[in-house]
């Protein structure tokens, strides 16, 4: 398995770089397959819902469409996959970013009993995570 850094996942769902970048992309997606994957992390992928969404403008429903098609190939591999494809499958609230939840399954998988933010929103929805106050 080779991981796969933020700027790689932003081309992938953006095609936004040069050709050579765009080639260089589908070369290594196209050598990937379900015995040798790549692998997203809940850190590179908070990290690229970010992106997308702060500096390029995508909105949040081209963002989960995006990857709920990149969720269903054998050639990637996501931390909190089953989760991730649980969650994209249904709408989330208005202002609940999906990252919100990423933050929370980390936290969790690291043993945490919760997640504490100042984020009245994600307290509410987000499982997991409770308003400090």
């Amino acid at each position: 398995m080779i991981g796969v850094d933020t700027n790689v996942v932003v081309r992938i769902l953006s095609e936004d770089d040069s050709a050579q970048v765009r080639a260089a992309v589908a070369r290594f997606l196209s050598a990937r397959t379900a015995d040798d994957p790549a692998y997203i992390s809940a850190v590179v992928l908070t990290e690229a819902v970010w992106v997308l969404r702060s500096k390029m403008g995508y909105s949040r429903h081209s963002i989960s469409s995006a990857l709920a098609v990149l969720l269903d190939s054998g050639e990637l591999r996501f931390e909190h996959a089953d989760r991730l494809r649980a969650l994209l499958e249904k709408p989330m609230p208005a202002k609940v970013e999906l990252t919100d939840y990423l933050i929370a399954w980390c936290a969790e998988s690291a043993g945490c009993s919760r997640t504490v933010t100042f984020d009245r929103r994600a307290a509410k929805s987000v499982p997991g995570m409770e308003l400090l106050a």
